[in-house]
């Protein structure tokens, strides 16, 4: 029967696929809404199952590990941090899933995208790539560039709902475009939320340090109470 390390490294192995695959979902999801790609739209949708159940999978893969007895501080945070980051990776394909559900839906709009739109997706998808390689290669100082990177994604997303709202106020965009742009703004928006969380489990991973997000914006992180760290 495998050992403890052995285990957690084919765990590791599954978090770091499916880290790929929420990535590639999301991409097509992007994809498919500047496209008005309705067949993508419905494949983004369809691939979302094998990511459940993958969830499920590692979520169960997990809990074994935890009673196996392990006293070493950095192999006990391994787990916990797959299990959260799991979590947010499910999460993350939600939102893409939310982003190509609105291709699918009846209406059809003639209005152009903002082309900060576009900026505002590819940075999103790139926090979400560079999260997912900071989790693989436990690169603390990979996901500190992350967080950094955050405010800047809300600004994104402020410019895009202000501008929105003027669009529909001088007739530029229909109320219906500005929803559907609204909603998949807030789900990038979302995506970036959640890769900044499993930023912030890579830091704890490898320093055992604490990463706060405070309204003034991110702070350093802190060590724990107890002053250990790996």
């Amino acid at each position: 029967m495998p050992g403890f390390d052995e285990r957690l490294a084919l765990l590791k192995q599954e978090i770091v696929a499916q880290g790929r695959r929420v990535l590639d979902l999301c991409t097509r999801a992007v994809d498919c809404f500047f496209d008005g790609d309705v067949d993508k739209a419905h494949a983004v949708v369809a691939d979302d199952a094998p990511i459940d159940a993958a969830d499920v999978a590692i979520e169960r893969a997990s809990v074994p590990l935890l009673a196996m007895g392990q006293t070493d501080e950095h192999a006990i945070r391994s787990v916990l941090t797959i299990v959260k980051v799991n979590n947010e990776l499910e999460r993350v394909a939600d939102d893409g899933v939310t982003i190509a559900e609105r291709v699918l839906e009846p209406a059809r709009f003639s209005e152009r995208v903002p082309d900060v739109f576009r900026v505002m997706a590819n940075s999103v998808l790139g926090m979400l790539r560079d999260a997912t390689r900071s989790l693989e290669r436990e690169d603390a100082e990979l996901a500190r560039q992350v967080l950094l990177f955050d405010d800047t994604v809300a600004r994104f997303k402020q410019q895009i709902l202000l501008e929105a709202e003027q669009s529909v106020a001088n007739g530029t965009f229909s109320a219906g475009f500005a929803f559907r742009l609204m909603a998949v703004t807030k789900a990038l928006d979302r995506i970036g939320d959640h890769a900044t969380n499993i930023c912030e489990q890579v830091i704890y991973l490898r320093r055992g340090l604490i990463v706060r997000h405070r309204p003034e914006g991110w702070s350093e992180p802190s060590a724990p109470e107890n002053g250990r760290t790996h």
